[in-house]
């Protein structure tokens, strides 16, 4: 359990988040350009500081992001069988079947940083690095109401993506950011996290869930039980161990992403029941991510 208290720190800020934006009044504005800031500035920091100063061991990658994309996709095909028991309208159904298998990149990162440090964080990074694109093109595609250049432009845009691959450049052409550098790159990530995780804590929403209550627990389900349990399987299926096992089998559990609310309410989709299931999954993973934690530790 020593492992899973590590957590606490984390979750907390989430909770506080949540009291700071009921509480204090500073304005949607406030939260939105703090979540701006966080997902295209402080973030990409994060990543690139940590994978250009860990030693990667990308022999291993190939195992780890097939284990991370396979449990995504046992996600998107559990997801899908709600269609055949639960009635809905298809644009309803799209827009919660991306809640069965997206992930929290923010609360990815700080888990991965809080247990293994930068080699986490690195790590992390990798499997976010390839797992946005196929999250985004399947959600995209399953509204069906994009054209393919658009969501080229989504992916293309991905801050995360981007900060990933030239973390990964520099790591592989030797660099050593100058003292200086180290310095800011390291004031930029350690502001990431905390202010991720409010960000993540101001977003929740515990209202506005709209009747398809048996759909949206079975969704629950599935991202916090079934994938990481898949993760956990198939990963040692394919002969991972160590830090990539523990990580991907924590990506496989992470809560769902809040882009998946902005995502269905631009293309008209069910956005009060996806905001339902993004805070319940976030709430619900306190309980489930320390749960696998102190699995993998023990």
């Amino acid at each position: 359990m020593t492992t899973a208290l590590l957590l606490l720190p984390d979750f907390t800020l989430i909770l506080i988040g949540f009291a700071i934006r009921r509480w204090m009044q500073l304005g949607d504005h406030f939260w939105a350009g703090l979540e701006k800031l966080v997902y295209f500035i402080l973030f990409p920091a994060l990543l690139v500081n940590a994978i250009i100063k860990t030693q990667l061991d990308l022999g291993a990658a190939a195992p780890l992001l097939l284990t991370a994309l396979a449990a995504m996709a046992g996600g998107m095909v559990l997801g899908y069988l709600i269609r055949f028991v639960v009635p809905m309208r298809p644009l309803a159904f799209a827009s919660i079947y991306q809640c069965g298998y997206r992930f929290n990149s923010y609360i990815g990162l700080a888990v991965a940083g809080l247990l293994y440090g930068a080699p986490g964080i690195a790590t992390m990074g990798l499997i976010v690095g390839v797992a946005v694109p196929f999250a985004n093109f399947t959600s995209v595609w399953m509204l069906a109401r994009h054209g393919e250049a658009q969501i080229w432009r989504e992916v293309l845009r991905n801050p995360l993506i981007w900060a990933t691959v030239a973390g990964l450049l520099l790591n592989l052409a030797g660099f050593v950011p100058p003292k200086p550098l180290q310095i800011l790159l390291g004031r930029l990530a350690d502001a990431s996290i905390a202010l991720g995780l409010l960000a993540v804590g101001a977003a929740l929403r515990l209202h506005g869930q709209s009747g398809l209550r048996g759909a949206s627990l079975y969704l629950l389900l599935v991202k916090l039980a079934a994938l990481p349990a898949i993760a956990a399987v198939l990963g040692r299926l394919l002969g991972l161990q160590g830090l990539y096992y523990e990580v991907v089998v924590l990506f496989a559990a992470l809560p769902t992403a809040s882009s998946a609310y902005i995502l269905a309410m631009r293309m008209g989709g069910d956005g009060p029941s996806v905001a339902w299931l993004i805070s319940a999954s976030t709430l619900g993973s306190m309980l489930t991510l320390p749960l696998w934690a102190a699995w993998l530790a023990g």
